[in-house]
């Protein structure tokens, strides 16, 4: 008879522990679109914003936007940006290309991350469009330019971390990453399926 309810406080304890459990994997994965959201609104780790259009203000004052580029060990293409570097008008809206090469002899897909130095600039960093926001894919031999359209929000000049930052450097690095299977089917030298 005594272990009937012993029995019962171990259900309960393990009932318990089972919903910390589940709290906690749930948690676990309501971090990753928490932390994108909160670095996109606060531009903390150079994470730039995003916008539909271009700035309504523009000011006098300028800012030089710095481009840079690199390729995570192992992807095989080129990577660098058209221009080292271009002076804008703070809520103008500037455009700036970066080209990639696929050396190779395989199509290779790849993905780019990004972030702005200096921290402080991150929040007042807004993309309107970029190939960043799509996987790119390359053909053996090919060469591509991509475009991103950007402005500097005129906010910077008063946030109390922003407001001295004369210089901006939007940086990318690209990752190879798998091919979806209807593109990796059509790439040159793949078997035609066996019926």
């Amino acid at each position: 008879m005594k272990l009937l309810p012993r029995l019962t406080g171990v259900n309960r304890t393990a009932a318990k522990l089972a919903c910390v459990a589940l709290l906690m994997v749930s948690l676990s994965f309501a971090a990753v679109p928490f932390y994108d959201w909160f670095c996109r609104t606060t531009g903390f780790g150079g994470t730039t914003g995003l916008a539909e259009t271009g700035s309504d203000v523009i000011l006098d004052r300028t800012i030089k936007v710095r481009f840079d580029a690199s390729v995570e060990r192992g992807m095989p293409w080129e990577f660098t940006p058209v221009e080292r570097e271009m002076t804008l008008r703070i809520g103008e809206t500037g455009l700036a290309f970066y080209e990639a090469y696929n050396p190779t002899d395989r199509v290779v897909a790849g993905t780019a991350s990004y972030n702005v130095a200096p921290d402080a600039a991150g929040a007042y960093f807004d993309k309107i469009a970029c190939f960043c926001f799509e996987m790119q894919v390359l053909q053996p031999g090919e060469r591509v330019q991509m475009p991103v359209t950007f402005y500097v929000d005129p906010e910077i000049v008063t946030g109390r971390d922003s407001r001295y930052v004369k210089e901006i450097t939007l940086s990318y690095t690209f990752h190879e990453t798998e091919l979806p299977d209807e593109q990796a089917a059509l790439a040159p030298g793949a078997e035609a399926p066996v019926n």
